[in-house]
């Protein structure tokens, strides 16, 4: 089939993406948003925006709504971005019995993987290895009998089954922690997810997070498109992420692309999604231990910089393989070489107090000017006289940059520029401490790992008055910090939502 008119089902800066990729395709594309979100970007630029009934994120997680709203206005596929509804087996559903083509992957890949547990018992069948677990938690014991079963110098973290994004995570040290932890957790993934089941993990303390690009076409070919390192994270939620991985041995790295390859043709996954791995860094070598924690059947926040270095548009991608086009005939027969790297920098609205609560912050953007040049790319729906809300999710822009050259240290050059030319007035945001991430000569030499701004706090928090932030001198005890946690009401979060 050919797609004729999307309705985009998402806002912010995902939205206004997907809906450029559209036009280029000569696909006309539908907006929503509900009154709060009528000065958003995306309902500004759309040629046909149509208001929600509704706030905030209830009004982009009503699935009869947005399906009644493609509908009378004969859109024939419908692009859910990335959380809300994207990953909800439901809703997926509900567009294929109303004959509307969700670009996505099939309705029982997102039930599977929208289910921890059971994405695991997939890897064991594979022989894909994962970490030790626990079963579903139905009674405290499950918990403290998985903590008493691991090494006094190990830890555990909770999980919620059907969580992702941070959510509901708990790091247990001690024993007396987890009944708290576990009431917390639970009652964190019941408000953002609608489950409050929880299980127990072994926890790595020096892990690097990396994820593997999947495509795959109805046909039933299937082709990753690299790896994404996504180790920088401020509690659980990815803050800088980088391909290729400057840091994976070679052979470590095609023995992580051939388990996300085995997994997805055992899913018989469709689409564009992404497989997570956690590694060993405690000795980096060709055989490290790695382990698979989650696949995230959606397009990635991070996609971005997949498509820097391999020059494949991966929303032209999805909005290809859904209309029944193969992989072959997109021009993807074999993974293409990246060139050089490409890193993204989330930027935040949000500060952080000294005790390491972060807030999300709001505003009106009285300047708004985001750097330019050779090989850098904002995506991004800020622009001056915008006034953002409290209602939704704290990232306003993702920096991309890209350097061509085979050295790491260029791609940070380019970044750390691009940092200090990016000018934000008016809302507070963790620009200051990106920029003090790239100076960090561990990172330029391209050594991450998952508790890398915990260990780091003390100079990532430097120089606030100095660092990009206009207002940092008048924040007090409060700064700018990457990957703030978001409130449980934020309906993106940035991805929790819509499970």
């Amino acid at each position: 089939m050919t797609i004729g008119k999307l309705l985009i089902a998402n806002r912010g800066e995902i939205a206004v993406r997907i809906q450029r990729t559209a036009h280029e395709m000569g696909i006309a594309t539908v907006s929503v948003f509900p009154d709060d979100d009528k000065n958003a970007l995306h309902a500004l630029t759309s040629k046909s925006p149509v208001q929600l009934e509704g706030t905030g994120a209830a009004a982009y997680l009503d699935i009869k709504q947005i399906i009644d709203v493609a509908e009378q206005n004969d859109c024939d596929a419908l692009h859910p971005g990335y959380g809300f509804l994207a990953e909800n087996h439901q809703f997926a559903r509900a567009c294929r019995d109303a004959n509307i083509v969700f670009v996505g992957p099939n309705p029982n890949a997102l039930e599977l993987f929208g289910d921890k547990l059971r994405s695991r018992n997939l890897a064991l069948t594979n022989d894909v290895p994962v970490l030790p677990a626990s079963a579903m938690i139905d009674e405290l014991t499950t918990a403290t009998e998985f903590f008493a079963s691991i090494q006094p110098d190990q830890n555990m973290i909770l999980k919620a089954v059907a969580g992702g994004g941070g959510r509901g995570m708990r790091v247990i040290r001690n024993e007396s922690e987890i009944e708290d932890a576990l009431n917390r957790g639970s009652l964190e993934a019941k408000a953002a997810f609608g489950s409050g089941d929880m299980y127990a993990e072994l926890m790595l303390d020096r892990a690097l997070h990396i994820e593997v690009q999947i495509v795959g076409d109805q046909a039933g070919n299937i082709l990753h498109l690299g790896e994404r390192d996504c180790s920088i994270q401020r509690l659980h939620q990815k803050v800088v992420e980088v391909a290729p991985s400057p840091q994976l041995p070679q052979a470590l790295r095609e023995r992580i692309h051939e388990a996300a390859v085995r997994l997805a043709l055992s899913a018989e996954y469709d689409n564009v999604g992404t497989f997570e791995f956690l590694v060993d860094g405690s000795d980096l070598n060709d055989d490290a231990a790695f382990y698979f924690i989650e696949a995230n059947p959606r397009l990635q926040v991070e996609h971005t910089v997949t498509e820097e270095v391999t020059g494949v548009d991966l929303v032209r991608i999805q909005l290809g393989l859904a209309s029944g086009q193969t992989l072959e005939s997109l021009g993807l027969e074999s993974t293409p070489t990246p060139r050089g790297f490409a890193i993204q920098l989330r930027v935040n609205m949000e500060t952080l107090k000294n005790d390491g609560i972060a807030l999300p912050r709001t505003g009106s953007l009285s300047s708004f000017r985001p750097p330019q040049g050779p090989g850098v790319r904002v995506d991004t729906f800020g622009y001056e006289g915008y006034k953002t809300s409290g209602l939704y999710d704290s990232l306003l822009a993702k920096l991309v940059v890209h350097s061509g050259q085979g050295n790491f240290t260029d791609v940070v050059a380019r970044a750390r520029r691009s940092l200090h030319e990016f000018v934000i007035e008016g809302v507070d945001t963790n620009l200051g401490v990106l920029m003090n991430i790239v100076d960090d000569p561990d990172v330029q030499r391209g050594v991450m790992y998952t508790r890398y701004i915990e260990d780091n706090l003390e100079p990532l928090l430097a120089n606030r008055e100095l660092a990009g932030n206009p207002n940092a001198a008048e924040l007090g005890p409060k700064i700018s910090l990457a990957g703030a946690q978001v409130d449980a009401n934020d309906p993106l979060a940035v991805l929790s939502q819509g499970r």
